[in-house]
């Protein structure tokens, strides 16, 4: 039988989408007020998912303080009040959108977590924009 967990975190992050070489009126132009150049942040909302079969001698498909760490040391506290442009190393030379911030994400859990393991990352940036990203 197979399932999946789910936990919740929440990180605050600033950050700036834009294209190095564009100007600021091409910039604006494509990517809204998130190209303002003195950045904005967000209240971002992360749900994780693992999914796999549950072992019988536990009960457990994973212990969920395990997870919760996992999350806490690659994302909350990398990721949590930081400029992510700026900070983050992963997003000196990748635009940090909601959606490259996902697969981000996923691919730090990745490495973390058991192959036995499938993984979904569901990133809200705002209360009604969100991507989910599952490898």
């Amino acid at each position: 039988m197979s399932l999946t967990v789910y936990r919740k975190a929440h990180f605050n992050a600033a950050h700036r989408l834009y294209k190095e070489g564009w100007s600021d009126e091409k910039n604006l132009e494509v990517f809204g007020k998130c190209s303002n150049p003195k950045y904005h942040g967000h209240n971002y909302e992360l749900e994780v998912g693992v999914s796999g079969v549950i072992d019988p001698e536990t009960g457990f498909l994973m212990d969920f303080k395990i997870l919760k760490d996992i999350i806490k040391e690659e994302i909350e506290d990398p990721f949590d009040h930081k400029n992510l442009n700026l900070e983050v190393a992963a997003f000196q030379n990748v635009n940090p959108t909601v959606e490259n911030i996902a697969i981000e994400i996923w691919n730090r859990l990745r490495k973390r977590l058991h192959a036995k393991y499938d993984i979904s990352v569901k990133l809200y940036e705002t209360p009604r924009n969100f991507v989910v990203y599952n490898g």
